[in-house]
C-alpha cells in the first residue's frame, strides 16, 4: 500500500530538485528518500509549462484525477530555459528517489531523459508522452494518433470556410507536427478539393520558441487571415494563443488543439471564435498509467489513443458547431470511414 498524504508539490525551488520542492500553499522540503512506491504520480512539464491551456494543462488534468481518487501525493514540475537532457534526467531521477511513481515526461524532449532514468531506477515505471522510441520493461510511450483528429479538424475547417482559404500553424518543424499538418491538409483537402490550405511552422527547433509564443502565432495567425484564411487551426502549444487572438480580432474561425480551448478560462474571452478543437486526451492516458501502476499492472511499451479508443476527437462545446447539422454529418462521415479503415489518414 502507498502511504496516504494530501500535499501536492507543484513545481521546482532549483534545477536539479535535490532539495526543495514549491507546495501548493506552501513550500515543502523533500528528502533525498530512497523508498519506493510510498507516493503517487509526478509529471515533468514540456516546454510552455503549466498554463498553456493546452498539452501541459491535459496532463495536469489526469494528475489531478489521480491524486483524487488514489488520495496520494503528487507532484508536477516546470521546465527551467535553457535545460539540458541531463537536467531533465536529473529531475526525473530526483522524483523517482523520492519514491514517486509513476514519473512522466510530458512531451518528446524527454526521450533521453526518460531512458536514462529508466535504467536506473528498474522498480519505478516510467512514462512519455508523444515518443515511441523507448524499448524498456518499465517504460510506457504513450502516443496518439493526432493526424486522425486532424484530418477532421480538416473537414470541419473545409466545411465552414467562405473565402475557400484556410490555415495552419505548426509551432515546430518535427515529425509529431508535421501528423497535425498532414491529416488536416487530407482532412481539407478529401471534403473540398477547391480549398487552399496555407500551412507554415513558426520555427524550426523548440528552442526557437515555437511551442512558447503566443506573439509569434498572432503574428503568423494575421498573415494567413491577409492572405484571406477564415479558418486557421494551430498545433503549437502556448503559441496557439496568439493564433486564436488575432482569429477573434478578426472574426474568423480559429480551431485549437490538445484540450477544448472553448473550456479554458484564460481562453475564454475568445471562444466564440473558436469553432472546435482537435483535441488528444493525455489527461486520460496520464491517469490510466497511474491506475495501471496503483493496480499492480503497471502498462509498458506503445499505448496508443485514437479515434477507436476514443482519445482523440473533436471537441463540441461551440453550439454553432455543434448545432450544425451538415457540419456533424460530414465529421461523423468521415470518423467512420477513418475507423473502419476506408480513409487511410497521412502522417506525413
Amino acid at each position: 500500500m502507498r502511504r496516504i498524504s494530501r500535499i501536492t508539490v507543484a513545481g521546482a525551488a532549483t534545477a536539479s530538485l535535490a532539495l526543495a520542492l514549491s507546495a501548493c500553499g506552501g513550500t515543502s522540503t523533500e528528502g533525498s528518500s530512497d523508498s519506493k512506491g510510498d507516493k503517487g504520480l509526478a509529471i515533468a512539464y514540456d516546454v510552455g509549462g503549466k498554463g498553456d491551456q493546452s498539452f501541459n494543462d491535459a496532463a495536469y488534468a489526469g494528475l489531478e484525477q489521480a491524486k483524487k481518487e488514489f488520495k496520494y501525493e503528487t507532484a508536477d514540475i516546470e521546465p527551467t530555459e535553457g535545460e539540458t537532457d541531463a537536467d531533465k534526467q536529473q529531475r526525473l531521477e530526483s522524483l523517482a528517489k523520492q519514491g514517486y511513481n509513476p514519473v512522466v515526461g510530458v512531451g518528446y524532449a524527454y526521450a533521453s531523459a526518460v531512458k536514462g532514468a529508466a535504467e536506473k531506477f528498474p522498480d519505478t515505471t516510467f512514462g512519455i508522452v508523444d515518443d515511441a522510441t523507448i524499448e524498456a520493461d518499465n517504460v510506457a510511450d504513450l502516443v496518439f494518433s493526432e493526424e486522425e483528429a486532424s484530418y477532421l479538424a480538416g473537414v470541419a475547417a473545409a466545411k465552414s470556410t467562405e473565402t475557400k482559404t484556410v490555415g495552419f500553424v505548426g509551432g515546430v518543424n518535427i515529425p509529431l507536427i508535421h501528423k497535425f499538418r498532414a491529416g488536416f491538409e487530407q482532412g481539407v483537402k478529401d471534403t473540398d478539393p477547391s480549398v487552399k490550405v496555407i500551412s507554415q511552422f513558426l520555427t524550426q527547433t523548440a528552442d526557437e520558441g515555437g511551442f512558447s509564443s503566443p506573439h509569434m502565432g498572432k503574428t503568423a495567425a494575421e498573415g494567413q487571415i491577409e492572405r484571406k484564411a477564415d479558418v486557421v487551426y494551430a498545433a503549437a502549444g502556448l503559441s496557439g494563443q496568439g493564433v486564436i487572438e488575432a482569429a477573434a480580432a478578426n472574426e474568423v474561425w480559429a480551431i485549437g488543439v490538445d484540450s477544448d480551448q472553448y473550456q479554458q478560462e484564460a481562453l475564454a474571452k475568445y471562444k466564440d471564435s473558436i469553432l472546435t478543437s482537435a483535441m488528444k486526451d493525455v489527461a486520460k492516458a496520464v491517469y490510466n498509467l497511474a491506475k495501471s501502476v496503483e493496480d499492480g499492472k503497471p502498462e509498458t511499451g506503445i499505448v496508443r489513443g485514437d479515434l477507436k479508443t476514443g482519445e482523440v476527437s473533436l471537441s463540441n462545446s461551440n453550439p454553432k458547431f455543434a448545432d450544425n447539422a451538415e457540419l456533424q454529418e460530414a465529421i461523423t462521415a468521415a470518423k467512420e470511414k477513418i475507423t473502419s479503415g476506408e480513409i487511410k489518414v497521412k502522417s506525413s
